[in-house]
């Protein structure tokens, strides 16, 4: 039960759920934490006042009053200390969230219960009134301690003798292990170290962890393992003939592959997943017409069999049950659609949804059964993803990372205690570790990696090996001819032209870091990046009208998402206080006063919202709920938008008015490629997208009708996060590939170190176990 009472305010130690808070040290202490923590005096001075109404909602403008009086306050100061509270009081079971509720729009609530500890009595030869004192007509003094016995001060003297004995044995084993330890050669620490010897002569170039057991001019992709690890399937080029891809299967040495099965003319095979006993294979075959279905074929090639048909649009995802009797499917759209997590029972047919909370504008792509089968864990949103966690019989959603970013797959690793994802930073794809348990990442030192694959037996890792070299190019709409802009040999993207159509911003890893660059078009010698800001990869920069500022989302030294405007020109630069969560993309608005923001909130909801930044701090004008990227169309005084629930565009007037609402393309752009579009001055849309024939391909929607679709460039592919147009729709600023192809990576995970103490370390693992 939260009690209601306000603490009197002389009281220094409190237990605030299972926490204790020393006020005046302004510590807290958490069980199982080896060290308190420490609040900074803001986070206190929000603490006091929750505690004194706690199970009450405290409103934004409470606690502004009381904490920051007589100042102006950004709202980020109040959630940067409510975030510090939360982090205070986390365990490794949860991050805090069940201590503090955060009420939408409104303010804070403290939900867990208060009470006001006694003051330690200190022992009888610490400070204590001698028991020969009388204290009873002595107000405020405590009542004397009781004098020990014989008996107890015979067990004190042992108890000390037998802890002091229990140390010198403890000692004496650890200069014991020391010497031992001394004594072993010491291996080489990396592949790097083992490149030189005794480091005095050179052995040869450092080995890769991995090796790659593709090497073709093309494309293969998403790998997956058999259960023992000794074999991979993968999507590759079709060899009959007939184009599209197919399924390859190939040992993971480098002997030569071969095509699991022939699939019809104009038909693309993908997405295999290996079965649970490396019998069968399942995977996606996709037709002419958007026709679709999950196939299972033998994995040696033959006993084609139906799964259920699915439509081919796009992000299908599946995998198998833990028995192998079924397959788990993602959210599905088109004819087949469906919110959420369901089952599929290969023998019956039947269908059996996932009981859990998912949200209208929620999309869980890829669920993966946890080794043990007792959790599904699966990416919510992926243009905007992080991965998630039920149990496998439904219940609660548990968020694990908090990435807001392009995921690239990912694996279960062993007992399930770790994944291993992919995800796009700066101008490439990287794999990292994921803690389960604790909530944390380690990189795992692999560039240009993505589609990691795990076998069952949890010691092989596949994944998919891309490193392509993008350049800036501006092209015609009709295609053919582009030009390169400014050749290196690094990686350019999002490319951003002015207004004034001589100024262009691009992000790239050109000069060995990732930065935003500029240049006058009309000066080539003008290239130079912006000093101080490292920009965010996830959405382009955006042209104030008069072609002088910049507005790009970047991270500050800590990692956090922030806005900065920029006058590239005079290279300066000014951080933005803008009063968000987390802020994804901005945009100028209709008037220099007025912003749009693109956010994620606490509650992981995206919003696009209208600012007006004339006042401090900024005021919120309106908002529109589930928005995956924006762009605002001036010639047609209009916002025109993406969503995370659905592919296609929709447009709203400039006030984000909910009654102004229209569906400009029903398909166009798609959900996984819903940076790939762009508007001109003139009010034209432009689409990029790929098919077989062409890698690159434009359609371009004018005057509320689509053109037919265009081939820019039949042999590269253009990057999916950003694209520009001049003012007068006749020059596309685009990043196409250089040079491009993606390989299967294999190798061994490395061992997890053995535990010093084994049967403690498999108590600590028994205690971070979920709900059975």
């Amino acid at each position: 039960m939260i009690s209601s009472e306000t603490q009197p305010p002389e009281a220094d130690r409190i237990r605030i759920g299972e926490c204790t808070v020393t006020l005046s040290s302004r510590e807290v202490e958490v069980v199982g934490a080896r060290r308190p923590r420490r609040l900074t005096p803001k986070a206190l001075g929000v603490l006091r006042v929750l505690v004194r109404q706690p199970g009450r909602v405290v409103t934004r403008e409470e606690l502004f009053a009381e904490v920051w009086p007589d100042t102006l306050p950004t709202n980020d100061v109040l959630t940067q200390a409510v975030t510090q509270l939360r982090k205070a009081f986390s365990n490794d079971e949860d991050n805090g969230q069940a201590y503090i509720e955060t009420i939408a729009k409104t303010g804070y609530r403290l939900l867990v219960p208060v009470q006001v500890l006694a003051e330690p009595v200190p022992e009888a030869g610490e400070g204590t009134t001698p028991p020969d004192v009388d204290t009873a007509d002595q107000p405020g003094l405590p009542p004397p301690a009781a004098v020990p016995t014989p008996a107890r001060r015979r067990w004190r003297y042992w108890r000390r003798r037998l802890l002091l004995l229990l140390g010198v044995v403890m000692l004496i084993a650890l200069l014991v292990l020391t010497v031992l330890l001394l004594r072993r050669p010491v291996p080489a620490s990396s592949p790097v170290d083992a490149a030189v010897e005794n480091g005095t002569r050179v052995i040869g170039s450092p080995e890769r962890p991995y090796r790659l057991i593709t090497a073709t001019a093309g494309f293969e992709t998403y790998p997956t393992l058999s259960p023992d690890g000794s074999q991979v399937a993968y999507e590759g080029a079709n060899e009959d003939g007939k184009g599209g891809s197919a399924i390859k299967v190939q040992t993971s040495g480098n002997a030569p592959a071969r095509q699991l099965l022939s699939p019809p003319e104009g038909a693309n095979d993908r997405f295999p997943n290996w079965s649970p006993d490396g019998r069968e294979i399942a995977f996606a075959r996709f037709g002419a017409a958007g026709s679709c279905q999950v196939l299972i074929a033998s994995a040696t090639g033959g006993a084609l069999r139906q799964a259920t048909r699915c439509d081919g649009t796009e992000l299908l995802s599946f995998d198998w049950t833990p028995d192998g009797r079924g397959l788990v499917f993602g959210s599905m759209v088109g004819r087949y659609a469906h919110r959420g997590i369901r089952v599929l029972d290969l023998a019956t047919g039947q269908w059996r949804a996932i009981e859990y909370a998912v949200d209208e504008d929620d999309f869980d792509y890829a669920p993966r059964y946890s080794p043990d089968g007792r959790w599904l864990v699966f990416v919510r949103n992926p243009q905007l993803g992080d991965l998630w966690r039920v149990p496998a019989t439904g219940g609660t959603p548990e968020q694990l990372t908090n990435e807001a970013a392009e995921l690239r797959g990912w694996a279960w690793i062993g007992d399930g205690r770790h994944i291993v994802f992919g995800r796009r930073v700066d101008s490439e794809a990287r794999l990292y570790y994921l803690d389960v348990a604790r909530r944390t990442l380690r990189d795992a030192g692999l560039d240009d990696a993505q589609w990691p694959a795990v076998s069952r037996r949890g010691d092989m890792l596949a994944f998919v090996h891309r490193r392509a070299q993008f350049g800036v190019f501006r092209m015609p709409p009709a295609g053919g001819g582009g030009e390169r802009l400014f050749a290196s040999s690094g990686r350019d993207g999002q490319p951003m032209v002015a207004p004034d159509g001589h100024q262009l911003v691009f992000s790239s890893d050109r000069s060995g870091s990732f930065n935003l660059w500029w240049a006058d078009m009309q000066r080539p010698d003008s290239l130079r990046p912006i000093e101080g800001l490292r920009p965010e990869a996830r959405q382009a920069p955006d042209w104030s009208t008069d072609s002088r500022q910049v507005l790009v989302v970047g991270r500050d030294e800590h990692g956090e998402a922030v806005v900065y405007e920029i006058a590239p020109r005079d290279e300066r630069l000014q951080r933005l206080p803008v009063p968000v969560e987390q802020p994804l993309q901005a945009l100028y608005g209709a008037t220099p006063e007025q912003v749009l923001v693109l956010e994620r909130d606490a509650e992981q909801h995206t919003r696009l919202s209208l600012f007006d930044r004339s006042t401090q701090p900024w005021r919120r004008l309106a908002s529109v709920e589930g928005v995956s990227q924006a762009r605002f169309d001036r010639s047609n005084g209009r916002v025109l938008y993406t969503r995370l629930a659905a592919g296609g565009l929709w447009s709203i007037d400039a006030g984000l008015n909910a009654t102004s609402v229209q569906q400009i393309s029903e398909d166009r752009p798609s959900r996984w490629r819903y940076r790939t579009w762009t508007v001109a001055a003139n009010g034209s849309i432009d689409y990029l997208g790929s098919t077989t024939a062409c890698a690159t391909t434009l359609v371009r929607l004018h005057a509320g009708q689509e053109e037919p679709e265009r081939c820019l460039d039949a042999q590269r592919l253009s990057a999916s996060n950003g694209l520009s147009v001049s003012a007068d729709g006749k020059d596309l600023y685009l990043a196409l590939a250089v040079s491009d192809g993606a390989d299967i990576g294999v190798m061994r995970l490395p061992e997890q170190p053995p535990a010093l103490f084994p049967a403690f370390g498999k108590l600590l693992f028994l205690n971070e176990k979920g709900p059975s």
